[in-house]
């Protein structure tokens, strides 16, 4: 039986081969502060694809949390799930301590969390530039993703509407995977 494989999968494997880095090439990384404490280097997971979320406690998209935290489960030790907060849209809490207080009260979260972050607003956090700057990726509400493959390079984004266990969000995971 022939292998089938849906139109966005194949779309996402052209842009996992065209959008890597030239041989030799690294991305760069980025660190953020915990929110536990201590710092996430992107460098550290280098290997992993990496779907980084901006979030925010008081939206309607927020139960997405849930999604994270299945997500996260789903690929322990083969991809990780990155929650940042931001207020950029006027729906976070006012503290990290709240944030964090919020996402272990409501949804058990385990997944990596970073302090509360500018994504779209002026100063915002260095990944989030260079985004913007090599990959035209803005966030444009809360909620809204975008995966890094194993090398560290810009792979997929998708809006808040799509929850993160989606199937297009797993077939690019998966096929990241498949890449490294």
């Amino acid at each position: 039986m022939a292998n089938k494989i849906s139109h966005g999968a194949l779309v996402i494997c052209i842009a996992l081969m065209t959008q890597a880095a030239p041989a030799g090439t690294d991305a760069p990384t980025f660190s953020f502060a915990s929110i536990d404490g201590g710092i996430y280097n992107t460098g550290d997971w280098r290997g992993l694809p990496i779907l980084i979320v901006n979030t925010a406690s008081m939206c309607g998209y927020t139960p997405q949390y849930q999604a994270m935290q299945d997500l996260s489960d789903q690929y322990k030790g083969r991809a990780i799930v990155l929650a940042v907060p931001s207020d950029d849209f006027n729906q976070e809490l006012a503290s990290d301590a709240e944030v964090k207080d919020f996402c272990e009260v409501n949804f058990a979260l385990t997944l990596p969390m970073t302090t509360i972050e500018h994504v779209a607003s002026d100063n915002v956090h260095p990944l989030f530039g260079w985004l913007r700057d090599t990959a035209a990726f803005v966030p444009d509400w809360n909620f809204n993703k975008v995966l890094l493959g194993a090398d560290g390079q810009f792979v997929a984004a998708w809006g808040s509407n799509v929850v993160p266990t989606a199937d297009e969000i797993t077939d690019a995971i998966d096929l990241a995977l498949q890449v490294n």
